[in-house]
């Protein structure tokens, strides 16, 4: 798509003819005569790139160059003016201003100005997606084999436009798949831009998507760009999808199929290219069994499904992202990262962690938080007890006189606390905690817990 320019000048004549030069050269321009147009204008719509008039009615063009960078300090902004001055082109500068140019203004010179202007911005903005997305907090962490599995799938589909839905349970990292295909893709230099369906009340996700003209409902005081508009040629992530109304999905199938939607209260189509990654922690084949979800947008979306194992079935990776998160956190405070004592990493590697990564994180910056030297010892995991133990409990696993003493009696009530909760069924246990049936009846046996027998 062309860029979008806005030329802010009170005279016509300079008005037409700015406008002239840059429409003849294929960018997209608007005009506004004053600053409080020109402010308005880019609330509603904004533009790739400014060229402001200094001398201006109402609001003169350094106070609107102000609110212009105040609102978005990002927004590349030329300065024009028939009174140029060193005064004057210092203080444009000081404020934000990406150049300085005099009336009447020269086309080779106005072309060359805004062409390198737009280039500065596009650079920064490629710059800061790149730290973003080559940041440490980026990784997939892991050297189980799930996890080896799943960064060579997401290796082999991001330089693809194909459709991706990630399921997985809640807080298995099914965002960062989605961030790894958008940073691996040809698409990374665009916008990556991420719609939480599920927290999104059912009356404005139709907004929040696809924007909504000015008066198009009560409260919509202005145009306002939807999250297809803000994703074009980059990725829009649907997370929660299973949560969206079947009247929005209907609208999604729409715009995935034809590369084109209406804002809310429009009635003008707007091309839009767009890469969809979608994800759910519900089953989706069960959701429309019940005629809760389309089968025909699931066909759409599920071109490539990727499956998040949840942190059970790849414990083995515990202490890898245990020490992960505790270098993301002295990395984010600039403070020394600590780290864990071999006991204090076997006991996180078999905690259930029914929260999964998200949990274990939230754990581990408690700890480091919370623990006063450079080392976290299993005494010091009793700082923040996990949900599902009681705190006397742990207090008794703590006093125990070895390691292996302690799993085996944290394993042995967790086990008894499960196997109670499925009322004796070994089936819906295996089930429940990850574990395969056979392997999980001889554990149960070893531990004295099979159903319907009295413990030793």
């Amino acid at each position: 798509m062309p860029a979008t320019l806005l030329v802010v000048d009170d005279e016509p004549r300079i008005l037409q003819m700015v406008s002239g030069i840059l429409q003849d050269e294929g960018f997209e321009v608007a005009t506004a005569a004053d600053g409080e147009t020109a402010l308005k204008l880019v609330a509603e719509e904004p533009p790739d790139l400014v060229l402001l008039d200094i001398a201006l009615p109402g609001k003169d063009g350094l106070e609107v160059l102000q609110e212009l960078k105040a609102r978005s300090p990002a927004l590349p902004v030329v300065m024009i003016s028939a009174y140029g001055s060193v005064e004057n082109a210092v203080k444009a500068t000081r404020l934000g201003a990406y150049d300085f140019i005099e009336k009447p203004p020269n086309a080779d010179n106005i072309l060359l100005t805004v062409r390198n202007a737009l280039e500065m911005s596009r650079l920064a903005e490629e710059n800061r997606r790149l730290r973003l997305q080559t940041a440490p907090a980026r990784e997939i962490v892991g050297k189980s084999e799930a996890i080896r599995r799943l960064r060579e799938q997401v290796r082999m589909v991001a330089p693809t436009n194909a459709s991706v839905l990630i399921t997985g349970e809640n807080g298995t990292g099914k965002e960062l798949v989605a961030r790894a295909l958008h940073a691996f893709s040809p698409r990374s230099h665009k916008p990556f831009v991420e719609v939480n369906c599920a927290a999104i009340p059912e009356d404005l996700i139709e907004s929040e998507l696809f924007g909504h003209e000015k008066g198009a409902f009560t409260g919509a005081t202005s145009r306002r760009q939807g999250k297809f508009d803000l994703a074009h040629e980059g990725t829009l992530f649907l997370d929660e999808i299973g949560d969206m109304s079947l009247k929005t999905q209907a609208k999604i199938l729409r715009i995935l199929e034809e590369q084109r939607f209406e804002r809310v209260g429009g009635g003008r189509p707007i091309q839009v290219d767009v890469r969809v990654v979608a994800a759910t922690n519900k089953n989706l084949a069960e959701e429309i069994q019940r005629g809760t979800f389309r089968e025909d947008l699931y066909h759409r979306i599920n071109v490539i499904p990727l499956q998040v194992p949840p942190l059970r079935e790849r414990r083995e990776d515990i202490p890898l992202l245990a020490g992960h998160f505790l270098k993301e956190l002295a990395r984010e405070n600039d403070t020394p990262s600590k780290t864990f004592t071999l006991p204090a990493l076997e006991a996180l590697a078999n905690l259930p962690w029914t929260g999964n990564v998200r949990e274990l994180k939230n754990f581990v910056w408690r700890l480091a938080i919370l623990t006063p030297g450079p080392r976290i010892d299993l005494p010091d995991l009793h700082l923040t007890p996990q949900p599902e133990t009681e705190a006397g409990d742990l207090d008794h696993l703590l006093n125990l006189p070895n390691f292996r003493e302690a799993r085996a009696r944290f394993e042995k009530e967790f086990l008894r606390h499960n196997l109670e909760e499925c009322q004796g069924s070994v089936s819906l246990l295996a089930e429940r905690i990850g574990l395969e049936r056979s392997h999980l009846y001889r554990k149960l046996k070893g531990l004295g817990l099979e159903p319907g027998k009295e413990e030793n």
